[in-house]
């Protein structure tokens, strides 16, 4: 792992977020993307060396409204950076971590993502991810 990449915090609307989290950070929001596949809109603030990404759900079917249901706006992953997922990937799983997915997909941010189950992370979501080639 090279580095935290970022800190993905669900919230209910990037709306009354955005601005709330510019004031805080004192910088703005550098960046909104769609990631249909996840059924969520992100927006991108830097801090230093790593990033904060705020993720809303564009339905209700999404990973990011199951969250906020279940458990309410909050810190929602931890995503590392690494230099090749596919080798992190084989790495971990020999380990006996389990892999939300078994090949890298698209994320936001350019990246190439996985997810590993919280179950065999101490409760916690964590995220690799490269940058896209």
């Amino acid at each position: 792992m090279l580095k935290i990449e970022h800190l993905g915090i669900a919230v209910k609307e990037l709306e009354q977020s955005i601005p709330l989290f510019e004031q805080l950070l004192n910088t703005p929001c550098y960046k909104t993307e769609k990631v249909y596949t996840e059924g969520v809109n992100t927006a991108f603030f830097k801090t230093g060396e790593s990033k904060i990404e705020l993720l809303e759900a564009t339905n209700t079917d999404s990973p990011i409204q199951k969250f906020i249901d279940k458990k309410g706006e909050g810190i929602h992953h931890i995503a590392f950076e690494v230099e090749n997922i596919e080798a992190e990937m084989k790495r971990l799983s020999a380990l006996g971590f389990e892999l939300l997915n078994t090949t890298p997909k698209p994320g936001a941010d350019n990246k190439l993502v996985c997810f590993l189950h919280p179950k065999t992370t101490n409760g916690v979501l964590i995220e690799l991810c490269q940058e896209k080639q």
